[in-house]
């Protein structure tokens, strides 16, 4: 068993130096490729806990609780209603999940070798929120429609009638009404969620696992990635909540500006409001993109994810 987990790890190694070099276009073509399907089909998953979330934030009153919300859906608009928006959720976080993750590898290594005497916090906060201000301009077309959907049954259906409603009624600028608090949600949310992964990596290997990345099986590299993505996912949901559900409120026009929106909300409310649910869904959502990306990347020759780019090269991978 042990021989073939060494052959296995050779292969790896020697598939990507033979095969697809690190950090060549294909390298980040493949990182996007395989952000884009792990961040699609997990975030088309949760689809009816992302329903229940965004009716939560925009009536907070009528969808108390995730059971008592859950019951409340079913029972007025049927099961369908849980999976209302799905278009956006899989297309929209498709597109933005290419974008997060290809680029954030791309900055990475550009960061890295524009600033070879940075620490490494300062890397990956700059590559991922590089990464996110595009990502995001990708996604808000998406979000505006999909929100609109889960709380307006009557607005439209999905994508496909939906775009068409939001630029008859708004205008381009209809598309991009949250932009700024969807920036002000995800940038802090994906540099401390790059940050932390980067760092957890960092410690499992040095202080629990006590091996070298290259050294270690494919279960324990997985399972590196997947302790590690949980824990950024829950870091990084705290910090993010408020802008979360000022997005919400916009997009329903529930408040004109984000000053209003803060106002009608609450400050308490703002970091409380949907947060349990919120920390429900992210944990496992990014658990299993990091976990679907990696395994990707294994699959192909490609190691997992971690480390600045420095330290690739010195292993020699």
């Amino acid at each position: 068993m042990g021989d073939a987990e060494a052959a296995a790890r050779a292969g790896r190694s020697n598939g990507a130096a033979a095969g697809m070099r690190v950090f060549s276009p294909e390298y980040y073509a493949l990182c996007a490729g395989g952000g884009m399907l792990a961040a699609g089909a997990t975030h088309l998953a949760i689809t009816p806990l992302d329903v229940l979330k965004v009716n939560m934030q925009v009536n907070p009153m009528k969808y108390s609780s995730i059971f008592a919300g859950l019951n409340v859906l079913v029972k007025e608009e049927g099961l369908s209603s849980l999976w209302r928006g799905w278009g956006g959720k899989f297309f929209g976080y498709g597109v933005q999940g290419g974008c997060k993750f290809g680029l954030y590898e791309y900055f990475k290594k550009r960061y890295s070798d524009m600033l070879p005497d940075s620490n490494k916090s300062s890397i990956y906060f700059l590559s991922s929120a590089s990464a996110q201000i595009i990502a995001d301009v990708g996604l808000s077309p998406f979000e505006s429609v999909k929100v609109r959907v889960q709380t307006q049954p009557m607005f439209a259906k999905g994508l496909i009638d939906g775009f068409p409603r939001v630029y008859a009624t708004e205008g381009l600028s209809g598309f991009y009404r949250g932009l700024l608090p969807l920036w002000g949600r995800n940038l802090p949310f994906s540099m401390l969620m790059f940050s932390t992964f980067e760092h957890t990596v960092d410690f499992l290997y040095q202080k629990v696992i006590q091996k070298r990345k290259e050294d270690c099986s494919t279960i324990q590299q997985l399972g590196a990635t997947c302790l590690a993505g949980y824990i950024s996912g829950a870091v990084g949901t705290v910090v993010s909540n408020p802008a979360d559900n000022i997005v919400s409120s916009l997009y329903n026009k529930k408040a004109e500006n984000i000053i209003h929106a803060v106002k009608s909300i609450g400050l308490r409310n703002l970091f409380t409001r949907s947060l349990p649910i919120r920390i429900t869904l992210v944990g496992p959502v990014i658990t299993m993109q990091w976990f679907f990306y990696d395994t990707i990347k294994i699959l192909t020759g490609l190691p997992t994810s971690g480390g600045l780019p420095r330290d690739l090269e010195e292993a020699n991978i």
